[in-house]
C-alpha cells in the first residue's frame, strides 16, 4: 500500500492462503500498513478507511458462509452484522499493531479479526432468543451405546462416576460451566455473555472442573483419556 493509493480488491480465498513470511519479517507492504495507521493526518484517514474495507469484506465473506444455519434472520440483519463485526474488527486491529509480528502478511492477520467477530457475533443471534441449559440434558447421549451388554455396563458405571463427580466435586460456577458447554453444546462467547463474564475466565473454569474431574474418576479407579473429559 503507498500513501494516497486505494487499496485492491483482494478474494477471501487469495487472503486467506497467503503463505507466512520466512523469518517473521513484514513485507514492503505490510511495512507501509504499519506505517500509514501509526502516522497522522490525511494519510492515516485514508489507511484507516482502506482497512475497514478490507475487514468488511471479510465479515461479509463469513456472514455470507453460515447465512444458510440462519434462515430466521432477514437481509439486514445480516449487513448490521457485518457492518458491526468489521467496525469492532477495526478497533481490534488498531489497538494490536504492536503485536502484529510479520509472520503473515498484514492484511492475512487483520482479516482474521474481522472473521472472528463476525462469527461470534453470528453465534450470539443465533442464541438470542434461546434460553442457555445450565442443567444436564444431554446425559443419555452417553448411554446406551456399547457394543456389548459387557460394554453398556461398564458405560453406565462410568456415566454414574461422571455424575457424581459433577454433581459432587466441583462449585456450582463449575458445574454450570461444564455441563453447558461440554454437554449442552452452548457456545463459549455465548455463555460468556450470559454469565458476564469473557471467554478466558470461562475456559480457565473448564480446566479446572475437567481436573477436577478426571481426579474423582481416578480415585474410583476409573481411568479415562483427556478426550472422554473434554
Amino acid at each position: 500500500m503507498t500513501a494516497g493509493a486505494s487499496v485492491a480488491p483482494m478474494s477471501p480465498a487469495v487472503d486467506l492462503s497467503a503463505r507466512a513470511h520466512r523469518g517473521g519479517e513484514p513485507d514492503e507492504e505490510s511495512r507501509e500498513w504499519l506505517s500509514a495507521l501509526r502516522g497522522t493526518g490525511a494519510r492515516r484517514d485514508e489507511a484507516v478507511a482502506g482497512l475497514h474495507e478490507l475487514l468488511l469484506r471479510a465479515a461479509r465473506f463469513e456472514v455470507a458462509r453460515r447465512r444458510a444455519t440462519l434462515r430466521h434472520l432477514r437481509g439486514d440483519d445480516f449487513d448490521d452484522i457485518a457492518m458491526q463485526s468489521a467496525d469492532d474488527a477495526l478497533i481490534a486491529v488498531l489497538a494490536k499493531l504492536d503485536s502484529y509480528r510479520g509472520e503473515s502478511r498484514f492484511t492475512t492477520w487483520a482479516y482474521k479479526f474481522a472473521l472472528l467477530e463476525a462469527a461470534v457475533k453470528l453465534r450470539r443471534r443465533a442464541w438470542q432468543a434461546r434460553e442457555v441449559p445450565l442443567e444436564p440434558e444431554g446425559w443419555d447421549a452417553f448411554a446406551g451405546h456399547g457394543s456389548s451388554p459387557h460394554a453398556d455396563a461398564e458405560g453406565g458405571e462410568l456415566l454414574r462416576a461422571v455424575r457424581r463427580g459433577i454433581a459432587e466435586r466441583l462449585t456450582p460456577h463449575q458445574r454450570e460451566v461444564l455441563v453447558a458447554v461440554t454437554l449442552n453444546d452452548v457456545p463459549i462467547d455465548v455463555l460468556a455473555e450470559r454469565l458476564n463474564t469473557n471467554r478466558g475466565a470461562l475456559y480457565k473454569t473448564l480446566h479446572d472442573a475437567r481436573q477436577k474431574l478426571r481426579a474423582h474418576l481416578d480415585s474410583e479407579g476409573l481411568s479415562v483419556s483427556r478426550e472422554e473429559t473434554g
